[in-house]
């Protein structure tokens, strides 16, 4: 589920592996303006791309068990893939995790009588300031009386209500200010919440997927409590149904927008992981024969299916705060960071007990972000140790961790000063956005068609016993490549500069956004030409050629497990020159003493 939440839209996913995030429309608005329009491609999206792609990645990472470099023995000259999943990763990483300091700090805030937000007489607020409290006041008739059009039109700023909830959070908590250039200060107290975030998730990830994966059986399972705790909260309230209906309501005229396709696609992707690493990383701590295709069918309709029951809640509660002040559902419905930070926190104003629920809510989405957090950065992590293989950094885990989490933190410094929310959103809708789709969809055709299809069908069956179902067979090689290569199309054709609320980002901002969004993408070409450089061959043809195949220890990791074309003709001999390569200290079968006390496997490759 997303972070700024619940879908219909944007990316985050409450998936046990990733979590929250926003949600937006087709104009750029959130799940409000656009959710009814987004539930069909959502759901053609997820069917013909999200599943297949989400199984493709699991049984690819399983099969080799490798993280998102590792497994490129399959075509070397792709490994460039693995390094956009890392560079995608890494952006997300970033300013994920001030999310999720945001939320740390509202969910701190919530810890009183009276919630900060809940009426104007604070300092930070302005004489336009109206509390949904004092709603009475704007909608029982004490308006003044209709004015000639010319000085209505003059008076309609003073009218127009902003809602405390707004002035917390671009006032206070952000201090906002004027312009992306324009950093001013670092605010200390978000500083202070991005600390106790990095330091919760490295704890969390001290011991790898030993102790995160313990963690996350809670944090992938209460939130189920919480979102069920507010549902029957949010349902039983007056207004509850209009806003459900608003929901759920088809609006058939933005289906034929491509932005909304594309939208929806990036959901998809965000939402189950896909393309980013953390599925292959994830996969390859998993038995050789665990059924992966099992898996991915119950994970992505049980994450989807959460971010629509989140949809409920959410719109439930907007629907009662609607019926409150006498208006349509749009129009107290935001987007992107406005949902979880303004619509629905001013929401939970109305209830009783408010800071109970503001508590709750907050809480859940610390969870789903933590969720999230721990994967990007064991995805980082495992990608470094793998790739560099020697027996110091295996035993020395712990250390890589840290680094990552301490570079994590440093370098979201900038995202907690007062225009860190313009960067943030930069970063959301640039660096980790279409590029996903780009990166997955060079993966599924690498796969597909360079590997060979029957080469990868013959791999699952050897690993699950039975070849991979027709309908994935066929998705994989044609429908989701089409798919995504068309959305990325019509995408571009009709893109939109960003925006936020009314600020129109400058142009050298927007080309920072592109050159974010490109570094990913640049790093496959760029390591396909240099590893063409160093492939031996007399014609580029056949340098093609030899850099494309699979490499000779391309296979399962375990001795045990490489039979039929992968089992080795000729034992190996330490006078053979050929090297034994350590796995992943959690990957390991075989007991050897690891850095942390526990058994690893050793890679009996060739």
């Amino acid at each position: 589920m997303d972070l700024w939440p619940p879908p219909p839209q944007n990316r985050m996913v409450l998936c046990p592996a990733r979590p929250p995030r926003g949600t937006r429309t087709s104009n750029g608005a959130t799940g409000a303006t656009r959710s009814s329009a987004f539930m069909f491609p959502y759901f053609i999206m997820l069917i013909f791309c999200g599943i297949p792609l989400f199984f493709m990645e699991l049984s690819f990472g399983q099969f080799a068990s490798q993280g998102c470099l590792g497994v490129w023995r399959i075509s070397p000259m792709f490994k460039g893939v693995g390094y956009g999943m890392m560079v995608v990763s890494t952006y997300i990483g970033i300013y994920y995790n001030v999310v999720i300091c945001i939320a740390f700090y509202y969910f701190f805030s919530s810890m009183t009588h009276v919630l900060p937000w809940a009426h104007c007489n604070n300092p930070w607020n302005t004489p336009d300031c109206a509390s949904v409290l004092d709603a009475s006041n704007l909608t029982n008739g004490s308006r003044p009386a209709p004015l000639p059009s010319n000085l209505s039109h003059l008076l309609n700023h003073t009218l127009q209500r902003t809602s405390p909830s707004e002035e917390y959070w671009r006032r206070y908590v952000l201090r906002l200010s004027d312009d992306i250039g324009n950093f001013g200060e670092v605010r200390l107290p978000l500083l202070g919440c991005l600390c106790v975030s990095w330091v919760v998730v490295f704890l969390c990830l001290i011991r790898g997927v030993k102790s995160s994966g313990k963690v996350v059986y809670f944090t992938a399972t209460f939130p189920y409590v919480v979102l069920t705790i507010l549902f029957v909260r949010g349902v039983s309230l007056e207004g509850a149904f209009t806003g459900i209906m608003y929901y759920l309501t088809p609006q058939w005229d933005k289906i034929l927008e491509a932005k909304v396709w594309g939208d929806a696609a990036s959901q998809i992707f965000y939402s189950l992981g896909c393309a980013w690493g953390g599925l292959i990383t994830m996969a390859s701590y998993n038995k050789f024969h665990n059924n992966c295709y099992r898996d991915s069918i119950i994970i992505s309709i049980t994450n989807c299916a959460t971010s629509v029951y989140a949809g409920f809640v959410i719109f439930s509660i907007l629907g009662f705060m609607a019926n409150h002040l006498g208006v349509d559902v749009s129009r107290v419905a935001d987007h992107g960071p406005g949902l979880a930070f303004v619509a629905y926190p001013e929401a939970l104003t109305l209830l009783p007990i408010s800071p109970l629920w503001s508590l709750l809510f907050f809480f859940m989405l610390i969870l789903l972000g933590l969720g999230t957090q721990f994967c990007l950065l064991e995805t980082l992590v495992t990608a470094i140790v793998d790739e560099v293989g020697n027996e110091w950094i295996l035993k020395k885990k712990t250390y890589v961790t840290l680094g990552v989490a301490v570079a994590g933190f440093l370098l979201g410094i900038p995202l907690t000063s007062q225009a860190g929310i313009y960067w943030l959103l930069l970063m959301d809708n640039y660096a980790a956005s279409f590029s996903l789709v780009i990166i997955s969809c060079i993966m599924c055709v690498s796969i597909m068609y360079i590997y060979g299809h029957r080469n990868y069908f013959q791999d699952i069956h050897m690993m699950l016993g039975f070849p991979p179902p027709l309908f994935f067979q066929i998705c994989w090689r044609f429908v989701s490549p089409a798919i995504i290569f068309f959305i990325l199309i019509f995408t571009v054709i009709q893109y939109r500069p960003i925006t936020y609320n009314h600020y129109q980002y400058p142009g050298w901002a927007v080309a920072i956004g592109f050159l974010m969004a490109l570094s990913s993408v640049i790093c496959i070409p760029l390591y396909a030409l240099s590893q063409l450089c160093r492939t031996d061959g007399d014609t580029l043809l056949q340098r093609l050629k030899n850099a494309t195949k699979p490499s000779r220890d391309w296979g399962p990791a375990l001795l045990e497990h490489r039979t039929g074309r992968y089992a080795p003709t000729i034992p190996p001999s330490s006078e053979d020159g050929l090297e034994v390569q350590p796995l992943h200290p959690d990957k390991a079968q075989i007991p050897t003493v690891g850095s942390n006390g526990s058994s690893r496997l050793q890679d009996s490759r060739i």
